[in-house]
């Protein structure tokens, strides 16, 4: 499965806990641009809304500008397909340890576009600037070995 869309920054910031894979509710020509690539999900996040899970901030522009409904917003709110028991069990995570959910990548599965969802706890600035030096590390390592 290729990503169509990846958020790379997520694992960045993000210590990520556990992932799982979402349905979500998208319209005929947004679903025609974010599988050409498009879609942008970086900055974005999912909340639970009542019953349902919703992907808040995601930028998916138009397919084609001059054929767009006039009042099409492209950072609207859409909802993501879980089941009950999933919304339910991440739900209770996310209020009793202060974690978060963020979308990792969409992708297309079947014909149908998906998204993968991470239970993500954040980074301290600290956490961050050691995973830099270890990657810079490493870097250096492996110039060294090739000489």
């Amino acid at each position: 499965m290729e990503a169509l869309s990846e958020n790379r920054r997520a694992r960045f910031d993000y210590e990520i806990l556990d992932t799982f894979e979402a349905g979500i509710e998208l319209k005929g020509f947004e679903v025609k641009s974010v599988k050409l690539g498009r879609a942008n999900i970086a900055g974005s996040f999912a909340l639970p809304r009542g019953e349902e899970l919703w992907l808040t901030n995601a930028d998916i522009p138009p397919y084609q500008p001059a054929n767009t409904p006039i009042n099409y917003d492209p950072k609207r709110s859409r909802r993501l397909l879980v089941t009950k028991e999933e919304l339910r069990a991440y739900v209770g995570k996310l209020k009793s340890e202060k974690l978060t959910l963020v979308p990792l990548k969409m992708y297309n599965k079947r014909g149908l576009v998906k998204v993968e969802i991470a239970l993500a706890r954040p980074k301290k600035k600290g956490d961050r600037r050691e995973a830099v030096k270890k990657r810079e590390a490493k870097r250096e390592i492996e110039r060294t070995l090739k000489k």
